[in-house]
């Protein structure tokens, strides 16, 4: 790429030959990562802004980090300015050619480098933070960079911890299982709790400190180890264990009197099994429940497809979601192909303003099939898709591609799930609302049929009015008696349902269900 100082009073000064300008930063591996970044990006944001633009953009965090350069793109060159000079510059690359333009990138960094302290200080995996910083300060809150320590727990968390899925506990001076995680290798093993843990490969449990003894049995998936273990009134026995990644458990199920609970505190790899898993359970157990209610609050999303999966055990036909993009590949109808285990039985869904994406996506599937009833308050409107890559060295790189579209037809980005129950208006006014359902009338059968009928884009004037209708809140009381006394009162659980509201309302409804 050919380089070039301009010729301007002082130049010399600032700029470094190509060999030492990038003493002390890597160019190499930031032209790697923004020039992959680049091309990731360009062809999957929602609307078009072509490299160049962004990497102008990019390049302003070099400014962020020091306030006396700044990065041009003027008459086909990109210019580092120092205060009233130009330290450096480049001819710019071909608009759409990205790993150029990660390299051109890199060699204005490089440069910057050499005369900027603050940009020393941050190194190189501070400068190519601040590219990334600014460069989504021109998006949605929801695109992001990870680094690569960042992106490895990260990375954990969703696929899960490599380990056994054992907790040990202790009982005087014997270490027991406490708990085994479903679906772990320890559960494949047939290792349950209260069993005794004599010994960890070899080496005696006795007097061993209990935090080391679980650290002990953490280690690099794929890895072995051997546990003796006596179960109750049994010979001990040693085990060969193989470590995994052990799902992180997120669905718990209790019967309270006749009413089936499901907590929900996250859309996990496993999530859609284990939901599945526990309706199932506690629809086999006595007595059978009258109704189900599944507490998404607090939850804040997860894997788009779990979702999909979760809805699937409560509904055998309908649109779950759509997702629309600029990119052809971000373009899905998601559809219900499972059978309902509940068997119709009501289905009352607790949100709150902290429940957010995919949990808003099971909210609208169920709500706009009128498969359930939504209490609680406006959820925080997260209704946009990231598209994930890894970038050259471990990095991350989250890029909003889609728009997430209810099944009725209306977004769920800013408006979010407006509950056909509401609970952030007070006790008093709850309870004039279920008093209403109970005679067949709906109190917000108007904000209701607003909220189904809206279309992107919206002005954020309009979501906002909505909204007030049933504002977001988190720690509102009401919504357990609200669920019950709609699951023991049919007249007023079927009022509460979308669709008596929006009967007349069958252009929406019908092309959402055919995903056009």
């Amino acid at each position: 790429m050919a380089l070039l100082c301009l010729i301007l009073p002082l130049c010399s000064a600032y700029a470094a030959a190509p060999g030492t300008a990038a003493l002390g930063f890597n160019a190499a591996q930031a032209g790697a990562v923004w020039g992959a970044a680049l091309a990731f990006i360009a062809p999957r944001t929602l609307e078009p802004l072509g490299i160049p633009r962004m990497a102008v953009w990019g390049l302003s965090g070099i400014t962020a980090l020091d306030p006396d350069l700044t990065v041009q793109d003027q008459s086909g060159k990109l210019l580092l300015y120092g205060p009233n000079r130009v330290i450096f510059a480049t001819t710019t690359p071909t608009p759409t050619d990205a790993g150029a333009w990660g390299v051109a990138c890199a060699a204005v960094a490089a440069h910057a480098f050499t005369v900027s302290p603050a940009l020393r200080r941050a190194g190189t995996e501070g400068v190519i933070r601040s590219f990334f910083d600014e460069l989504f300060n021109h998006f949605d809150p929801y695109s992001r960079y990870e680094a690569p320590r960042e992106a490895d727990e990260d990375r954990a968390v969703r696929l899960g911890h490599a380990g056994l899925g054992l907790t040990l506990g202790r009982e005087g001076r014997a270490i027991l299982i406490a708990r085994v995680a479903p679906s772990g290798p320890a559960d494949q093993a047939g290792m349950t709790e209260g069993m005794a843990v004599l010994a960890i490969n070899g080496q005696s449990t006795a007097n061993g400190h209990l935090a080391a003894l679980q650290e002990s049995l953490h280690g690099m998936a794929g890895t072995h180890i051997t546990l003796t273990v006596r179960p109750a009134k049994s010979l001990p026995q040693t085990i060969d264990l193989t470590r995994g990644l052990v799902p992180t458990q997120s669905v718990f199920g209790a019967m309270d009197k006749t009413v089936a609970v499901i907590r929900v505190t996250g859309f996990d790899r496993d999530t859609g099994e284990q939901f599945a898993s526990t309706l199932a359970t506690l629809m086999q157990g006595m007595p059978r429940p009258t109704g189900i209610v599944i507490d998404l609050r607090g939850n804040r999303g997860g894997v788009l497809r779990q979702s999909v999966l979760s809805v699937d055990t409560l509904l055998s036909h309908g649109t779950i979601i759509r997702t629309i993009g600029r990119d052809p590949a971000s373009d899905h109808v998601f559809h219900a192909e499972g059978a309902d285990l509940a068997g119709g039985l009501p289905v009352i869904i607790l949100v709150d303003g902290a429940t957010a994406s995919a949990a808003e996506v099971f909210s609208a599937a169920l709500s706009d099939n009128d498969r359930a009833v939504v209490v609680g308050s406006a959820t925080l409107g997260k209704g946009l898709v990231q598209s994930l890559t890894t970038l050259p060295g471990g990095g991350e790189l989250y890029v909003t591609w889609s728009r997430m579209i209810a099944p009725r037809g209306w977004p769920l980005q800013g408006l979010g799930v407006f509950p056909q129950v509401c609970v952030s208006l007070g006790t008093n006014v709850l309870a004039q609302q279920i008093t209403a359902l109970k005679s067949g009338h709906d109190m917000l059968a108007k904000s209701l049929a607003e909220t189904r009928a809206a279309r992107a884009p919206m002005p954020l004037a309009e979501i906002l009015a909505i909204r007030d209708a049933c504002p977001a809140t988190v720690g509102a009381n009401g919504y357990f008696a609200a669920a019950t006394a709609l699951i023991n009162d049919p007249v007023a659980y079927h009022a509460a349902l979308i669709r008596p509201l929006l009967a007349a309302d069958t252009g929406a409804g019908s092309s959402a269900s055919h995903g056009t």
